[in-house]
């Protein structure tokens, strides 16, 4: 079966070897999450950008030959050795800088980034109501800070709807609208929400990519259970959500 990871409003994403996606995945595909997060904010070659939670840095890399940034591709799961060789194997050895840390507890001055992105990661420790008064301090006054993120396109209030449940585990807990999102943020003061919106029929890129796996050699019970219930959904809860803001002061 044919690895199909294209996408026409993805044209830089798609022209990276789904092979080499696939093989250094963490959950979803980091470069279409990438690209649509960066169509939304202003990025110039040369800027320094923070890339947090980058995983096995594909969206480092692909932020360093796509737009000409300096990245500080930052996680606390991948050993920042084994990101270096994917980094230098990539060409961006001179532009992408690996750092293993904590988000909780990042090595860097104050105002040091033009930018800070962050992609499939910010659930994780995100919604802490006082996470973004530790994160906006890097960034300088002015730069952006931008999420995307699997999310809800409804809140739900109740029960589970039944057809989710075989997706579901105790993390989901941290997915919210694109709503929920503006509100966190903006009643901080810390900064001016530019951006708080949904990726158009999210859920067919997610049952794409899922499928993209399946063709790749994936065969387990679970990816099988997730297309079903992706299938199933049609994005009346599942999709992703994009948050940009500039820092204020």
């Amino acid at each position: 079966m044919e690895i199909d990871l294209a996408r026409a409003e993805f044209p830089h994403a798609s022209a990276y070897d789904a092979r080499w996606v696939i093989d250094n995945q963490m959950g979803l595909n980091p470069l279409w999450l990438t690209e649509w997060l960066c169509q939304g904010m202003n990025l110039a070659a040369g800027m320094r950008v923070l890339d947090l939670g980058c995983g096995k840095a594909l969206s480092s890399i692909f932020l360093a030959r796509e737009l000409g940034v300096q990245v500080w591709a930052t996680d606390l799961w991948i050993p920042a050795t084994d990101n270096l060789t994917r980094i230098a194997q990539a060409g961006c050895a001179d532009r992408v800088f690996p750092i293993h840390a904590d988000a909780r507890s990042l090595p860097y001055a104050e105002g040091f980034f033009d930018a800070i992105l962050c992609v499939d990661a910010y659930i994780y420790f995100g919604t802490d109501d006082l996470y973004l008064d530790t994160l906006h301090k890097f960034v300088k006054p002015g730069g952006q800070i931008g999420i995307a993120v699997p999310g809800f396109m409804q809140e739900v209030n109740g029960p589970l709807p039944e057809h989710i449940l075989p997706f579901w585990a105790q993390e989901c807990w941290s997915w919210h609208t694109a709503d929920w999102w503006r509100r966190l943020w903006s009643r901080t003061g810390l900064v001016n929400v530019q951006r708080a919106d949904v990726l158009p029929e999210g859920w067919k890129l997610w049952l794409q990519w899922k499928k993209a796996r399946r063709a790749a050699g994936d065969d387990s019970r679970e990816l099988a259970s997730d297309i079903r219930v992706l299938e199933a959904d049609q994005g009346q809860y599942m999709g992703f959500v994009r948050m940009i803001a500039e820092r204020v002061g």
